[in-house]
């Protein structure tokens, strides 16, 4: 079953989020959330998530960094990671690409725009 991880440390962008999604359990997709940067690494090398949309400002860890560790130092690259931000400045989508981030999107963000990615995400999953 494939899983998708939501991790934002703001409740009603987390909220918006997993009601974006939601449709995507009635087709096996699990959600999973997060809150901050530590819950975020922890839950990632338990579930194993397909797919995770990262805020980059949060407590404990932030973004950029929960991206380096799952992508450069634990070469989980078959995760698929949108960092969701606030900040649309050229040197923050630098520094997603530096870290390994798959996709950057800005914050406030399209819904469709999440779930065609996420849809796209997880059928390319199902067919592999």
């Amino acid at each position: 079953m494939p899983k998708i991880l939501i991790v934002d440390d703001e409740p009603y962008i987390r909220q918006l989020l997993e009601l974006t999604l939601e449709e995507l359990e009635d087709e096996g997709v699990e959600l999973l959330s997060a809150t901050n940067g530590d819950e975020a690494l922890e839950t990632i090398l338990k579930e194993n998530p397909c797919l995770v949309f990262l805020d980059v400002m949060m407590p404990k860890k932030n973004g950029f960094e929960v991206c380096n560790v799952v992508k450069n130092e634990r070469g989980m690259t078959g995760i698929y990671i949108v960092l969701l931000t606030a900040k649309g400045q050229e040197f923050d989508k630098e520094k997603g690409r530096e870290v390994g981030a798959d996709m950057y999107m800005t914050k406030p963000f399209n819904p469709d725009e999440v779930l065609a990615k996420a849809r796209e995400i997880t059928a390319r999953l199902n067919l592999s």
